[in-house]
């Protein structure tokens, strides 16, 4: 795929990996759309790169549609979607509450179903396209208060994989990569003081498009990326 007027979605692109993929898309010509729940962040966004921004809450059915129906107006449609859009929730299992559980599967797996969905329909009816999952190291191995975000993206994992079988054929590539923990404002944490120890948003968007710049006959189908020499 050449990166260069290409046309590209973002979800949850204002802060974090996204961002720092529409920065590294933009510099590299593309034309990209990000959305979110927050107009602010995006607006902000927006204003410092030129990208279009559209708020967007990925679980909301009708938010999703009225997107794809604004992209369609200004793209004429997109050549990729990556799916970042995503948030935790750590709790042991004695103390999850069931909204705070379910309020992350919906924007976790529905919202990124919702959204691939649309992606995919224009993507199949012109015989190309790529599909972007951003998924986690959480989606290979759990761990302790990890129930509601692993399990959100091992469901993403198989929702990447059954669409990969389902759209192949149709000349639709399917990937998904897998980080280790990034120093991002995810989950709501303060702290985001640069660590060797600790992957940066950039280094997670530089291997998306890397994937991305694959010639089309080809894909990767699934990447990890670990920090070298974690402390901890």
């Amino acid at each position: 795929m050449q990166i260069e007027d290409s046309k590209i979605l973002i979800t949850g692109g204002g802060t974090g990996i996204g961002l720092a993929l529409a920065r590294q898309l933009v510099a590299r010509g593309a034309r990209v759309a990000i959305c979110g729940r927050r107009p602010e962040v995006l607006e902000r966004t927006a204003a410092e790169l030129g990208v279009l921004a559209i708020p967007c809450d990925v679980a909301d059915e009708d938010q999703v549609t009225r997107m794809y129906a604004r992209l369609d107006e200004a793209f004429g449609g997109i050549d990729a979607l990556i799916n970042n859009a995503a948030f935790g929730y750590r709790a042991s299992l004695l103390d999850t509450d069931r909204a705070s559980f379910e309020s992350v599967l919906a924007t976790n797996v529905t919202g990124a179903m919702l959204v691939g969905r649309e992606a995919a329909k224009r993507m199949v009816a012109r015989s190309s396209g790529s599909i972007v999952n951003v998924g986690s190291t959480a989606a290979r191995r759990g761990y302790p208060g990890g129930g509601a975000y692993a399990a959100s993206k091992f469901a993403l994992s198989g929702l990447t994989e059954c669409w990969r079988a389902e759209l192949r054929t149709a000349g639709v590539r399917v990937m998904q990569i897998n980080p280790s923990e990034v120093i991002t404002p995810f989950g709501g944490r303060e702290d985001q003081t640069e660590r060797p120890d600790r992957l940066r948003a950039v280094d997670v968007a530089q291997l998306v498009i890397a994937c991305l710049e694959m010639d089309d006959r080809g894909f990767v189908t699934e990447a990890t990326l670990w920090a070298t020499n974690p402390v901890s």
